[in-house]
Parts: C-alpha cells; structure tokens; sequence
C-alpha cells in the first residue's frame, strides 16, 4: 500500500543538527558533529530515514529496556517523498569484515546517499540511470559487503552500485522487474546468492545476484495468499541458513506467507494466521529465529508469532495493546528494527507514520509457550526531522 504526507520538517535544538547553519557558526558545529559522532562509534543505535523534504537519517543511542535518546542528524544531498510502499527498506546497514556502511534511499531526486559510522557527516550520493524513478512510492535498498541494490518503485527496476572504498557507491546497470500483472517492485531481502522481490499485484520472484547484478531464477509466481484478491506479500526476511523466506502481508488481516527456498528457488509459499490484526506488511526474525515480530501496518498493533526455523511453521504468540497516540499522532506503523542483536532480540522498535514521525518501543518476555508485548513507559520516541516516518534499523545490524 502506498502512504503519503506533507514534507516540511519542524525546528530541533541547533545542536542536534549541524549542516544547514550560518558560516561563523560551522566550527562550532564541525567540533559538536565529532564529538557527537565518536560517542556513536562505541554505541549501539537505531537509525533513521527521515525521508523528507531534507533528508536525512537520525541517529538515536539504544540504552536498556529499549530507551533511545536523540544523538544527531545527519542530512542527505537530496530530497525525500514522505510515503510509499510499506514493504520497501528505505535504509540499510552493513557490518561484514571492514565494510561498515550505512546506505539511504532519497526517492524524490532518485539516489542513494551513504555514511560511513562514527564519522557524522554524509559521504556522498549516487544515483542509477536516467530512466530509474522512484519518486512516486520509494526506493528500497538491499545490501551486502560488495553491492547494494535498489528497487526503483516508479520505473519497476532493479539497480546494482558497487561498495567500494569509503562505503562510496558505483552504479553498475540495472534491470526491469515488475509483477505477473505489472505490479511494481516493492520489497527485497538478499542472502548469499539469492536475491527476493515482491510486486505490489500478488507476484513474487527469487534472482541470482552470485555475478553481481540480479539474474532471474525463472520462478515468479503469485503467492498462496493473494489468489483471493485481498492480500499480497510485501516486506521480506529470509532464514539465516537460506531455508525458507518469509512474507508480510498487505491484507485486510494478518497474514505472513513461507517459502522454502533450500533448492535455490521459491516454492509455493503456505499461509499461516495468527489473529492480531490488520496488516502485517513488515516482518522480522530475531536473532535466535525464535520470534518473528509483526508491524500490524494499518492496524494499531505489534505482534510476537512463534517461528519454528526448522520448519518453516509460524506460531501465534503475543499481541500488544494499542500502541500511543494512534490516529491522534500517526495513521500507520512502518518497519521494524531490533532491540538487540542477541537471543529473541528483547523486543522491537516500530516506525510511526505521522507528522512529526514517532518510534514506538516495545518489550518482550518470553516465558515457555506463551509471550507478552508491552510498549515501554517512554515510548513513542520523537523523530522530529521526518514528516512520514517507513523505514528503520539499527546499528550494527543483526548478523544475518
């Protein structure tokens, strides 16, 4: 589904953001950018794509219980939409070996701009071909240590840059790529060789991204769930051993779809329901591959399914209450990032779309069978900079 809203930004604290300030004041903010971004090198913390009229990521420190607290904006060369489709990754993180980078899409000027971490400042943009155009409902972003792929959603294509030194992209070519019935691109995950899509019209499709640039594995397909009109897959995870993928779905209710891809292709995918909500167009394993968190999109709600990473089954868990502030302060949840790195991941952090944007803190307790979901005292978090808040992760990222 595609979300949109205004993109003006309300003002923050000069110290929070130092890169559109007058000319006696920038050795001020160079010295305060350092400082800022050195404590940020030693810490863990979420990241942002504020994707709005000044772009940028925000950076918020992640402390115990799930509290965040604000570190600094780091603003992109571009522009942003403020909305789009709910499945799409608009920011991405790598940490593999001395390859430490973080990636964002900024749709309305159609690139994608990287930070190298701890260093506070924008490295640079690249952008794809003429032709490449997400400015409509976003581009997302897949990466890994060598490449970062870009799903362009208004010219339905696929473009593959090349991470070289500094986390500088190069952009290589790219590639059509739309759904059975043309539906757009919409979400991607990568492991190893294997790249997956999701088109907003039902269909799905597996490449080979072993030589670089992505390579059709000949089996898009529509999904189990959306033969009946009423449902489509859209955000993306896959097994860390490569086992199966797993589908959130944009639906009128909560429904994620699994794939066993051992052979190197998608299968048809089995549907599983676990009675929460509305939506469940954004899904994400924890460390363990125990948990499989939920972003009830356009409901008010977050869920906590069992998964069974042997299997491939999807369990119901744990719901929490209605999240802060819904309709009054945000239409719709977005991504999700994870609290930690280890374990069920201790819970999760959810993107409010609204304006001011929002980002919702979550605990989980697991206890046997049976699980619960509260939203922390704190929570929802302010991201004053973004105007339609989708998309989120964390630094360092999980290590699959």
């Amino acid at each position: 589904m595609a979300i949109s809203s205004g993109l003006s930004a309300n003002a923050v604290p000069l110290s929070a953001r130092c890169f559109n300030v007058l000319f006696r004041a920038a050795a001020i903010c160079v010295l305060l950018a350092g400082l800022i971004s050195a404590n940020l090198a030693a810490q863990d913390y979420l990241i942002t794509n504020d994707d709005s009229a000044t772009n940028g990521v925000s950076f918020f420190t992640i402390g115990q219980g799930g509290s965040l607290d604000f570190a600094m904006e780091v603003q992109g060369p571009g522009l942003g939409i403020g909305g789009g489709l709910f499945g799409m990754s608009r920011i991405a993180a790598v940490n593999s070996g001395s390859t430490q980078c973080i990636f964002a899409s900024e749709s309305f000027t159609n690139d994608v701009f990287w930070i190298v971490p701890g260093s506070g400042f924008p490295g640079g943009s690249a952008a794809g071909s003429p032709s490449d155009d997400g400015s409509a409902n976003g581009i997302g972003l897949a990466a890994n240590s060598q490449y970062v792929y870009a799903s362009f959603s208004s010219s339905s294509t696929i473009a593959t840059f090349q991470v070289q030194s500094g986390c500088a992209l190069a952009f290589l070519n790219d590639i059509p790529a739309s759904g059975l019935n043309g539906g757009p691109i919409d979400g991607m995950a990568i492991h190893g060789s294997m790249m997956i899509a999701t088109y907003a019209d039902g269909s799905i499709e597996s490449f080979s991204i072993g030589g670089g640039a992505p390579v059709p594995n000949g089996d898009k397909q529509f999904s189990t769930g959306s033969a009946g009109g009423y449902s489509y897959p859209n955000g993306i995870d896959i097994t860390q051993d490569g086992h199966f993928a797993i589908f959130g779905d944009t639906s009128t209710a909560d429904i994620v779809e699994v794939s066993d891809i051992l052979s190197g292709k998608l299968t048809p995918t089995t549907v599983y329901r676990t009675q929460a909500g509305i939506s469940s167009s954004n899904v994400l394993l924890s460390p363990d591959e125990t948990i499989l968190y939920i972003s009830n999109t356009q409901g008010d709600v977050v869920s906590a399914a069992f998964f069974d990473k042997n299997t491939g089954a999807v369990s119901k868990g744990c719901t929490s209450r209605k999240i802060r502030g819904y309709v009054a302060d945000w239409s719709y949840l977005g991504g999700l990032a994870l609290q930690q790195i280890t374990g069920n991941g201790g819970g999760i952090f959810v993107a409010e779309f609204g304006a001011p944007a929002g980002i919702a803190a979550l605990n989980l307790t697991v206890k046997g069978a049976s699980c619960t979901l509260r939203e922390t005292k704190e929570s929802p978090i302010p991201d004053y900079y973004s105007r339609g808040l989708l998309s989120i992760g964390r630094f360092p990222p999980r290590t699959f």
